[in-house]
């Protein structure tokens, strides 16, 4: 990818990335479309069994570094009824339109002053935050899969699917923030894990674990639940606080430090505030 400001660089900058591509996937075709700045990061949660279509709302994935999502929360502070009531109905419409079937997630930039929203991708599959959606909503979106791949219908309507709460979810991983997020591979050596009341956690980790340095650095899912956003916050704040991992670094300060933050607590932020704004004032 590369933003291009000046039009006296549009042809280098084509040429660049179409050798990039070319190298990295054998096809050096490019698109050009309009880049936005400030923009929040607003995915929507979809199921279709080839019959009924439905969407489970959304979920703001603003919160990223490198591109690479860090907190994922549902429902969105930027979206006012209007705007959730087009963007869901949008993504129902794109299933439509291509006959799918599955679980998946249709992905979108939002302009949060103006409140149009642009379509980035879709993905088709089950994501890494899907659980914030299953906790706003009471659906198990992988049962709800596997039961459409073998050939069940839906058994609930649009109608019938409610935002209640709000989830917010950290992913917890093996880099240490305070090396400019270097990779810290490593074995396990103590492990306590949170619990109580509105709290989940997703995880293969166990003590004696050795997390490579080949794959995905992602170690576990916290996830919590509240009746508001203050308090899915506050829980989290908490779980966060009582998890213990030696052996290795991992984003848990980096988190905490984040949900301090007013700016987050207020919900000012957008897909570059973590590497423009938060880590530029460390």
């Amino acid at each position: 990818m590369r933003v291009v400001r000046d039009e006296a660089r549009l042809a280098s900058s084509f040429a660049d990335a179409a050798r990039e591509a070319q190298a990295a996937f054998g096809d050096g075709n490019l698109y050009v479309e309009k880049f936005l700045e400030r923009v929040r990061h607003i995915e929507i949660q979809v199921l279709s069994d080839g019959h009924t279509v439905l969407h489970l709302g959304e979920r703001d994935c603003s919160i990223q570094r490198r591109n690479q999502k860090l907190i994922e929360e549902s429902p969105s502070l930027a979206l006012d009824d209007a705007v959730r009531a087009r963007i869901g109905e949008a993504a129902v419409r794109v299933c439509r339109k291509v006959g799918y079937v599955n679980a998946g997630t249709i992905e979108c930039i939002l302009d949060s002053a103006s409140g149009k929203f642009y379509f980035m991708e879709m993905n088709t599959r089950v994501q890494v935050e899907h659980p914030v959606t299953e906790l706003v909503t009471g659906i198990d979106i992988v049962k709800e899969q596997i039961r459409i791949a073998q050939g069940d219908r839906l058994r609930i309507a649009q109608d019938q699917v409610h935002l209640t709460g709000h989830a917010i979810e950290c992913r917890i991983n093996a880099e240490d923030p305070a090396r400019n997020f270097a990779p810290s591979p490593g074995q396990v050596q103590s492990l306590r894990l949170p619990g109580g009341p509105g709290i989940r956690i997703d995880s293969h980790m166990f003590e004696g674990y050795c997390i490579p340095p080949y794959y995905d650095s992602l170690l576990a899912k916290v996830i919590a639940w509240g009746q508001d956003r203050a308090e899915a916050c506050a829980r989290m704040r908490r779980a966060l606080s009582e998890m213990t991992l030696e052996g290795i670094h991992t984003t848990i300060p980096f988190h905490l430090r984040l949900l301090a933050d007013e700016r987050f607590i207020r919900g000012d932020v957008h897909t570059r505030f973590v590497e423009d704004e938060l880590m530029r004032a460390a």
